[in-house]
């Protein structure tokens, strides 16, 4: 009896050709439902990193807009009274208005790169394209 119920236990073990094509389907279904699974996370993330590089460019521009409406009310105040101490004042804050401008840059050039992955990674799922990380950069 030990002997037969060794023997059912082997049988149950040694993949059969029929059982074969199930083992890969159901491999091939768990690693869509993986892939599906990360490619909604990736998106979840992609998203709110989009969505916090827009509100960091909205607020660089409002920086900006006030460096720049500072820098013109400073430029009238030299006008007026150009004293040293105002003229070193200016400078500065001409230097600070050139970094605001250039980090702007910067931060579409960023903006641009998360859009062009967020739509390869879009466009890779729907059309049921495997994307790779070297694909996407």
């Amino acid at each position: 009896m030990k002997a037969e119920e060794n023997d059912s236990v082997v049988d149950e073990m040694e993949p059969s050709s029929s059982h074969g094509s199930d083992a890969d389907d159901l491999l091939r279904q768990s690693s869509d439902v993986l892939a599906k699974g990360l490619s909604s996370m990736l998106s979840t993330v992609i998203s709110d990193f989009d969505c916090r590089a827009q509100q960091t460019l909205k607020s660089q521009e409002h920086l900006a807009s006030s460096i720049d409406r500072l820098t013109g009310e400073l430029d009238q105040l030299l006008e007026d009274a150009p004293l040293p101490f105002i003229m070193q004042h200016a400078a500065k804050i001409s230097n600070v208005r050139k970094r605001v401008l250039s980090l702007n840059l910067l931060l579409k050039s960023i903006q641009g790169r998360i859009d062009n992955i967020d739509r390869m990674l879009f466009t890779g799922t729907t059309h049921g394209i495997e994307m790779s990380p070297e694909t996407i950069l």
